[in-house]
């Protein structure tokens, strides 16, 4: 008994832990889990209603100093050049007798811009610094120019429209001999160069590229590469569009030197030199109003197209731009004659207009020399900024000089923007190119005016110490009027309002024989001290007439609004 009674308590005590085992093994009734080291919760107490936030303790938080965040940034340091310090000069003198002109004060801002064009033309400075002189005083004097046509034409419905010359009609043809030495030289940068166009090379080429690398050849270049810049992002992007080689570009460089307004003897126009019937073939449209034949992006939309359609029925480059100059049937007739459809032939053989025959390798010499201008003693040319626009559609007829007085622009520039305007007022469904950025404010502004009033009504920003009288003195109205208008009960403005005038553009002259036309004559001068450094051709550029930017004389600033325009030369076939 004593040996079972022990055998059964070994038994249980094996037993006590296997249940122990198990026990734990099995799940357990859920239950919030509790650390044992954590304080139980804290019973719910509803949070104080706070109307004022508390007071914050600036002590210890920047009590006596500002954090560094807040500084303010330190003002730029001038530019010690004195050339840069003399630009600054003269636009602050320009830019206040701007200022000056829009508020009525022709007199004063008269003075501003004589002392801009007199610090820059007092000048001491040389060296090829003279060349930013040069630069900002053609600009200056360019820019007061066209607020002195603006002023002459702003009362005037019939605004007068300033047409250039084609430079087309100045290049000679060429029959001198060529150095072999160039033609080596050309044939070696044509293996490097990268055309969609075609280049060829031979002795009329080259005597074109000699012409436009030397003396006046290499002016008229330089003055059309410049002027591409306002328009080359918008021709190329166009020809890309229309799949046309961009080479054609050079195409409107000879036609009109990217001058919008140039025009022939024959009354080719616009910067694509397009006769009317060609014109309205491609869909541009002329009235007594406007001539869309001088719109640069839809004459290069219409001449894209009708490139492409010359190249679809030649299938040749160089016969599709002969055929642009002297027309596709005159090509046609040629290579039906001669039974030669390539261009070289056709010209050996006396079958195309002698203009014709030089006119693609013009174009030519002028691809090569821009692709390659370093080679052919051509520094870097610095092309004229974008033209950048918005475009507003108007429901109703409106004068230049209200939507002039909404963008602070004057009417000749807003006539720039627009060169197809042959008037000062542009007509109802015309879409009008104003500032870039400013179309929503255009719009909204024209309509504070009622339709039929925004040929004859204009908008003023009313300044510090504008009144009534002030303003009706200044625009040739009453005091009555203008509160009647505006609704203002004759109380004064508030400076910065925009106010009502009922009275049309007026007409005034601004610059007179001051100092600005003594300026466009002396422009020619610098730009001769500054190339050549030669007294001997100063002195000759002195007694020449004044001159414009394309370099071809010109007219009194006051007189030449009146002018009207008498192109000469020898110029290209009428069946354009």
């Amino acid at each position: 008994m004593t040996a079972r009674r022990i055998k059964a308590q070994l038994h249980f005590l094996l037993l006590i832990p296997l249940a122990a085992f198990l026990y734990g093994c099995t799940p357990t009734r859920p239950g919030a889990y509790r650390s044992p080291s954590a304080p139980p919760p804290l019973p719910y107490q509803q949070a104080p209603d706070v109307s004022q936030p508390p007071e914050f303790d600036s002590v210890g938080y920047y009590s006596h100093e500002l954090p560094v965040f807040l500084f303010p940034m330190p003002e730029r340091l001038p530019d010690p050049s004195p050339v840069a310090g003399l630009l600054r000069q003269a636009d602050a003198h320009f830019q206040e007798g701007r200022r000056l002109l829009r508020q009525g004060k022709p007199e004063d801002a008269r003075r501003e811009f004589d002392l801009a064009v007199e610090a820059l033309l007092n000048s001491t400075v040389s060296g090829p610094a003279k060349q930013q002189i040069y630069r900002k005083l053609h600009e200056i004097v360019e820019a007061v120019h066209q607020l002195d046509l603006s002023d002459l034409a702003s009362g005037e419905a019939e605004g007068d429209v300033a047409y250039e010359e084609s430079p087309l009609d100045e290049i000679p043809e060429l029959t001198f001999p060529i150095d072999p030495k160039l033609r080596h030289q050309v044939a070696e940068q044509l293996r490097a160069t990268v055309s969609q166009l075609p280049l060829e090379i031979n002795d009329d080429v080259l005597r074109y590229l000699d012409y436009f690398s030397n003396g006046r050849g290499r002016k008229t270049f330089l003055n059309g590469m410049r002027r591409s810049g306002r328009y080359r992002p918008l021709i190329n992007r166009i020809l890309d569009e229309e799949g046309i080689p961009q080479e054609m570009i050079h195409l409107a460089q000879a036609e009109s030197g990217f001058a919008p307004r140039a025009i022939s003897r024959k009354k080719a126009t616009g910067m694509w030199q397009f006769m009317q019937f060609r014109g309205e073939q491609y869909g541009l449209k002329r009235t007594k109003q406007y001539d869309e034949r001088l719109d640069p992006e839809k004459a290069t939309r219409a001449a894209a197209r009708h490139l492409h359609d010359l190249y679809t029925e030649f299938g040749d480059w160089y016969l599709a731009m002969a055929a642009y100059n002297c027309g596709p049937l005159c090509v046609a007739r040629a290579v039906e004659r001669t039974g030669y459809a390539d261009f070289w032939e056709l010209r050996r053989r006396g079958a195309l207009p002698k203009e014709t025959g030089n006119y693609v390798p013009i174009i030519l010499a002028m691809v090569i020399l821009a692709k390659n201008p370093a080679q052919f003693g051509i520094e870097e040319i610095e092309l004229e900024q974008p033209l950048e626009y918005s475009t507003i559609e108007l429901d109703s007829p409106v004068h230049l000089a209200l939507v002039g007085d909404i963008t602070d622009r004057s009417v000749g520039e807003i006539r720039d923007l627009n060169p197809a305007l042959l008037t000062n007022v542009a007509p109802a469904g015309y879409s009008l190119h104003v500032p870039a950025g400013s179309g929503p404010a255009v719009v909204a502004a024209l309509r504070l005016i009622p339709p039929d009033r925004r040929t004859e009504w204009r908008l003023c920003r009313v300044s510090e110490g504008d009144t009534l009288a002030s303003l009706a003195r200044l625009y040739k109205t009453t005091p009555q009027k203008i509160a009647e208008v505006n609704a203002l009960n004759d109380q004064t403005p508030s400076p910065g309002s925009l106010l009502i005038i009922p009275a049309p553009p007026q007409r005034s002259t601004l610059m007179g024989s001051s100092s600005a036309a003594k300026a466009v004559k002396q422009t020619r001068q610098i730009a001769s001290r500054t190339k050549t450094g030669s007294a001997a051709q100063t002195s000759s550029a002195a007694k020449k007439k004044p001159a414009s930017a394309t370099g071809k004389p010109q007219a009194n600033a006051v007189t030449v609004a009146a002018a009207a325009p008498r192109p000469t030369g020898r110029i290209s076939p009428a069946a354009k």
